[in-house]
């Protein structure tokens, strides 16, 4: 007579071995072969975040206004003063890729060269010395505005 009324279990040829019956194997990964599959995710991962960053846009180099300001006061300088008639041309030194406008205020006058800034622009400021007129110098502001 059984003392259990629960159906007897099939162990399989484990429970005939001499040593006595054990618990029936589960499925198991080799320890090597799972090293092997985290590296390959981990790799992928990295491939893919690398690819990514590569296709969005880079940082917007904000402080386009200080250099170009450089540039516009050594177009404009000659002999250490700003001639106002050169305004004009020198929008060519202002970067590639940005609209600029330049304006230089005097005691007296304001000269404007370029588009409208808007309220968003890379704005710089430097102090010079104006030509005013056959032998006159002056104290002026340099104003330069860049965007995109």
């Amino acid at each position: 007579m059984r003392r259990s009324s629960a159906p007897e279990r099939w162990l399989g040829p484990a429970a005939s071995r001499p040593d006595g019956p054990t618990q029936p194997r589960r499925a198991q990964t080799e320890p090597f072969a799972a090293l092997v599959a985290v590296v390959v995710v981990a790799l992928a991962l990295a491939l893919y975040a690398g690819v990514l960053e590569t296709s969005l846009p880079g940082p917007v180099d904000r402080d386009a206004a200080e250099p170009a300001a450089d540039r516009v006061e050594r177009a404009l300088t000659v002999g250490g003063v700003v001639r106002p008639a050169r305004l004009g041309d020198a929008t060519a030194a202002g970067p590639d890729g940005y609209r600029m406008n330049l304006t230089l205020v005097t005691g007296v006058e304001r000269r404007s060269v370029g588009p409208e800034p808007p309220v968003n622009s890379d704005n710089a400021t430097r102090r010079v010395s104006v030509a005013r007129g056959s032998g006159t110098v002056g104290p002026g502001r340099l104003e330069v505005r860049v965007w995109t």
